[in-house]
């Protein structure tokens, strides 16, 4: 996911709290600044004597011409860059991006941010906002955030649905609500995951709760934020989840809650481009997949054929970091 930092310099007390209040990474201030900004709140620095020294962890760099280019190349190798056009331009974004890993870049507002976010498809690794406007900060921050991260979710046809006993399932309640066409990706093997639908739908049963996944059973793997996996069983309170969209669009999601209580199970299976997909649910008509399209479809009406999303992964895991080797699991 890309990072955000907010920086204020000079000192501005309401662009700080802007920037607490909008979820920042960190807030870049001037030497002897960072233990006002921990007054306010609890987050990183950038400074100096931060948390990440300026200068040490951290160096900036004005792109003029090519020379300053290949200097941030160069700075880029064991720390992280912020690159600050003069007259603010793409090019430079993309021959650093193309090259290097850790580049930031400054920028004035929502509109450059989100070019420099999506430099070559992939972007810069974060974003540096500085402005003296505390109301474009938090929309700034959603904006990048939205546009972090983006999945290639694929089409797959259900080939078995079929009834089991009684099982633990699990329940993961963020602090966030989620929209039509949105939830999180889980399945039965770490590499094929479908997308489980929020419980953001009206039911007559039941009061919407879009900020509730009905995850599945207590084995499953879920999609972190950075590529990574957990059990659903590991998961817990603070715990960083990934919410995806239909269109494959992926955010952080804070977890405050997850509820883990038996009851009756369900297994769908599925192929997508010839590899298999499973996962076992709950089996309750609140309980959703995702057709291609975004429309959500409930377990209880799901058959043999039925279309749905998944996400297919070619590494195999090992304490859920991707790993290339040869793994098979039913």
């Amino acid at each position: 996911m890309k990072k955000v930092w907010v920086k204020a310099v000079p000192w501005d007390k309401a662009v700080v709290t802007a920037a607490l209040e909008g979820g920042a990474d960190a807030i870049v201030v001037e030497e002897g600044r960072s233990a006002e900004v921990r007054r306010l709140g609890r987050i990183r620095t950038v400074a100096p004597d931060g948390d990440l020294r300026l200068g040490e962890d951290v160096v900036e760099v004005e792109i003029r011409g090519k020379a300053d280019e290949e200097e941030a190349l160069r700075l880029s190798r064991g720390r992280t860059v912020v690159v600050r056009c003069a007259d603010w331009k793409i090019i430079p974004l993309e021959n650093l991006v193309a090259q290097a890993k850790g580049i930031f870049a400054e920028v004035r507002g929502i509109e450059e941010a989100m070019a420099a976010a999506r430099v070559l498809e992939r972007g810069v690794d974060g974003i540096v906002l500085h402005t003296a406007d505390p109301a474009q900060i938090g929309k700034t921050i959603e904006a990048v955030r939205r546009s972090g991260e983006r999945l290639a979710l694929i089409t797959a046809r259900v080939t078995r649905v079929e009834r089991l006993g009684m099982g633990d399932r699990v329940c993961i309640d963020t602090c966030t609500s989620m929209k039509t066409g949105e939830g999180m990706l889980v399945g039965n093997s770490s590499a094929a995951l479908f997308l489980v639908h929020s419980e953001s739908v009206e039911n007559p049963y039941v009061s919407p709760r879009p900020f509730r996944v009905n995850a599945g059973g207590v084995h499953a793997y879920t999609l972190l934020p950075g590529g990574k996996t957990k059990y659903l069983s590991e998961l817990g309170a603070g715990v960083e989840a990934l919410a995806v969209g239909h269109d494959g669009a992926a955010q952080p999601v804070i977890i405050g809650r997850v509820k883990i209580e038996r009851r009756p199970m369900l297994l769908v299976e599925a192929e997508a481009n010839g590899r298999p997909v499973a996962l076992i649910l709950q089996n309750a008509e609140t309980i959703r997949l995702v057709r291609p399209g975004g429309a959500p479809v409930s377990v209880v009406e799901i058959e043999k054929g039925t279309e749905v999303l998944a996400y297919i992964e070619e590494a195999g895991r090992h304490f859920g970091v991707k790993v290339e080797e040869t793994i098979t699991e039913r």
